[in-house]
């Protein structure tokens, strides 16, 4: 049976539902007009209730998928009502409401499936979703990559592209702290774990482009992610074939001091001998991260977030059998390897957040951090390799052995890299809002202090010749004349630099909503600016200013369909970081200029009932327009700048996501998008960038069997077109713009619920304990499609071709997984 018919049976199978309740969570603390926590609040819905407690503190489930009215009254104040509330399954909802004498009433809070119509170009992702779907990398990137607009063809990476940028284009926050990924990683299957713990996460925000002033100098993309403020006592377990998880949340009597604590520890050996290298695999990756809340009064409160990640990698192949060609020529590549790498990673950052709330219209906050990483990379890599053809007869003996070699070699790869880096920020942040207006406000200081030492070479050996790199200093006329020039690398990099930068950046908006002829009006007004220096070791310092205005609005009509219009622009700067200053030779070019792109961003939201369940359609169309860019080439995730300013490029595109309650009690999505991105370097004319996806697809699903409906099914569906494939070694990109393959990604997960919200036990049952529990099994690839990440260049000898032989992705990996929370 083909991957699409089992697809259809698959959904037609689990396609007849049943409405089945579910349910999520309001809560917040209530407070009086002094700030000071009411206890004995009554918050209730039609159908149950609860009451606040000494702290003002409340938890309250209530129905999902469906529209209520929430009612808080205490004696002595007027009621708060929250009118026309729709959420979805599992979602946690915060309202912090202030009791007054005055009457006030908050009408039609509208929730979408997403959460709260956005205004400000925000796509918010509900934490449970990112928790169940399944992904080699399950988490956070997991479900971004399922986002039409962002670009990702490598499942072992968590790193991802967005809308023509690359992976040093996007900028992910956790509680308002900037984090940092390692520098030296230069394969997907290297990476481990992503900075983000899922286990931790409350609140997700992901911007595509066009995002406030507010945030950081990155040209494509923001993340914002939200850890939890525990206010009980939680424990969750995670663990499958690939790893384990562990998260603690506490709480203390009085809810002052919170913490929320997760370890993971993982190991791709799974997935990686999978693909077509033999390999001796031994990765390790772990890390530790906390984050710790204690309110020393109402008015301030301060935080820490704390995070130790190792990573080790150590790889020993042994063989490798690659099949390619065409039907007429199939040929296939076999190689050798003697040799081991051995990588190692460690990154540690610390950051200290204080909150002091000045008045119910001014907050100020005060966030400092330092983000430290040692990486390491050593590797000596001998492969002989074997072009050749394929015996195509189905009756001989050496049917699919190799006939006729027609290319023999050897490669001799070694490295010895070296990097340290400490990163110091220190920042403010200010925030005042009365009635419909707001302005915030901003300041940062930076300190970049990076040590990098690389150290790479390439042999290349063709039938006993060394070949030498086509350079003009190589060239020669033999055999009239003897060449007697030492044998070196055909590539070489041998640098050691010393780059301190220092950064000065603020930022300041205006915020207001308000009334334009009867419809809601929102706009957004900002600028930022960014002024830096850099000190290399053996250059001249130098410093550059930038400044950075952006705008937002939206338009809500006053019409029966619930439809809001999104327009935002601006422009934006990426000033240097430091491997955007390091050039293909390891040279650091300080005069490397920040790249700058303007943004058109429109887009509309239409939330509307459908088989009476909430759905939304986001529709968005951009162009981006780049100058100063600084060209890269793309290898599996290491990205090798020009460091210079040479070229100009643009991005256009179109994305459409389509969201909601496909079956009762579940959220699912369809996500289209489109994009084209040239660049024009050396005034040559343009050419695809090395991110030029054009058509994507991708589908979030989520489903139970009717009469089982402890059984659940979660689905994610991906295919996008081939991107530029690269070139060889010193070869003209432009004589090279073919394509990698397209893209196909099926990964399937089913598990079990034992026990959860709607499924608890007496406390005579064994399973009392247990909040949740689930066990199910998860398939990767299950189409088994034969993606490729990157081309390896080989050469005939006969014909002095070059053939460009896929580099493989992992194929079907089937794995097991349990989660339990207490």
């Amino acid at each position: 049976m083909s991957g699409f018919k089992f697809l259809f049976f698959l959904f037609a199978f689990l396609g007849i539902h049943l409405a089945i309740g579910q349910t999520a969570t309001i809560t917040g603390v209530i407070l009086d007009t002094n700030n000071v926590p009411l206890q004995n609040v009554n918050i209730k819905t039609a159908n149950n209730g609860t009451f606040s407690d000494a702290n003002g503190f409340y938890l309250l489930q209530v129905r999902a998928d469906e529209e209520i009215s929430v009612t808080f009254s205490h004696l002595g104040h007027k009621n708060v009502v929250l009118k026309k509330l729709i959420l979805t399954t599992n979602e946690t909802f915060e309202f912090n409401p202030v009791l007054k004498t005055d009457a006030i009433q908050v009408d039609e809070v509208v929730v979408t499936p997403t959460g709260r119509k956005s205004v400000s170009g925000i796509t918010t992702i509900v934490p449970e979703i990112i928790r169940t779907i399944p992904g080699v990398n399950a988490g956070v990137e997991n479900i971004l990559k399922l986002l039409p607009g962002v670009f990702s063809n490598n499942e072992l990476s968590t790193q991802y592209a967005v809308r023509g940028g690359n992976y040093d284009e996007n900028l992910v926050y956790v509680n308002e702290i900037e984090v940092y990924r390692p520098f030296l990683i230069r394969s997907g299957q290297q990476e481990g774990l992503s900075f983000v713990n899922s286990a931790l996460t409350q609140d997700v925000s992901f911007s595509s482009g066009g995002f406030q002033a507010k945030f950081g100098d990155k040209l494509s993309s923001v993340l914002d992610i939200t850890y939890k403020n525990p206010v009980t006592f939680g424990a969750q377990v995670d663990a499958s074939f690939l790893g384990a998880s562990v998260a603690v949340e506490t709480a203390s009597k009085d809810k002052n001091l919170s913490s929320i604590t997760g370890a993971r520890f993982r190991d791709n050996s799974l997935f990686v001998n999978s693909q077509q290298t033999q390999t001796n695999f031994n990765p390790r990756f772990a890390d530790l991260q906390s984050y710790i809340t204690y309110r020393f009064s109402s008015k301030f409160h301060l935080s820490f977030l704390g995070n130790l990640s190792l990573n080790d990698y150590k790889n020993e192949p042994l063989a490798r059998r690659t099949n390619f060609g065409t039907i007429d020529a199939p040929r296939v590549l076999l190689v050798s390897y003697a040799g081991e790498e051995d990588d190692r990673y460690r990154t540690s950052l610390g950051a200290l957040k204080g909150s002091y709330f000045l008045n119910d219209n001014t907050t100020l906050k005060l966030i400092g951090s330092v983000y430290h990483t040692t990486e390491e990379e050593s590797s000596d890599i001998i492969a002989q390799y074997r072009l050749g053809e394929v015996n195509t007869d189905f009756g001989g003996e050496d049917f699919g052995e190799v006939t006729n070699s027609r290319g023999a070699g050897t490669q001799f790869n070694r490295a010895r890299n070296t990097l340290d880096a400490l990163i110091f920020n220190l920042g403010h942040r200010g925030t005042y809002t009365k009635g419909q207006k707001s302005i915030e406000w901003g300041a940062k200081y930076t300190h970049e202090d990076i040590r990098d030492e690389i150290r790479e070479s390439e042999f290349i050996d063709s039938l006993g010749f060394f070949i030498r790199p086509p350079l003009p200093e190589f060239s020669n006329n033999e055999p009239q004349e003897p060449f007697e020039a030492p044998i070196v690398p055909f590539e070489s990099i041998n640098a050691r630099n010393f780059v301190k930068t220092n950064r000065f950046s603020g930022f300041l908006q205006y915020s207001q909503q308000s009334q334009w002829q009867g419809h809601d009006l929102y706009y957004n007004i900002g600028v930022r600016a960014h002024h830096w220096s850099i000190n290399a070791e053996g250059s001249t310092k130098t410093a550059q200013t930038v400044f950075s205005p952006r705008a937002q609005i939206a338009i809500k009509p006053n019409w029966k369909k619930d439809m809001l219009f999104r327009f935002s622009g601006g422009l934006y700067h990426q000033p240097p970081f430091y491997r955007e200053l390091r050039d293909q030779n390891g040279v650091v070019n300080p005069d490397v200029k920040a790249q700058k792109s303007v943004h058109f961003v429109a887009g509309n939201e239409y939330s509307f009932t459908l088989w009476n369940s909430p759905f939304k359609l986001v529709s968005e169309i951009y162009y981006k327009d780049l100058d100063n860019v600084n060209p890269y080439t793309l290898e599996d995730v290491r990205i090798r700048y020009a460091a210079q300013n040479n070229a100009r490029a643009y991005a256009y595109g179109a994305e459409f996501r389509l969201n909601g309650a496909f079956v009762p009690g579940t959220e699912s999505w369809i996500s289209v998008g489109y994009l084209k991105t040239e660049e024009n370097i050396d005034n040559r004319g343009y050419i695809s960038r090395p991110t030029d996806q054009r058509l994507k697809v991708s589908v979030l699903f989520q489903d139970y069997i009717p009469t089982i409906p402890d059984v659940k099914m979660y689905l994610n569906l991906a295919y996008s077109t081939g991107v530029p494939g690269g070139s060889p070694n010193f070869a003209d990109p432009y004589l090279f713009q073919n394509r990698l393959r397209d893209y196909k990604r099926a990964d399937l997960g089913i598990s079990y619920i034992f026990a959860g919200v709607n499924k608890r036990y007496s406390k005579s049952h064994w399973l009392y304990r247990f909040k949740e529990l689930s066990a199910g099994f998860e398939i990767f690839n299950l189409f088994n499609a034969q993606n490729s990440i990157t081309n390896t260049f080989v050469r005939d000898v006969e014909t002095k071709q070059q053939f460009s032989v896929p580099n493989f992705l992992t194929s079907r990996v089937l794995s097991l997984r349990v989660n339990m929370k207490f």
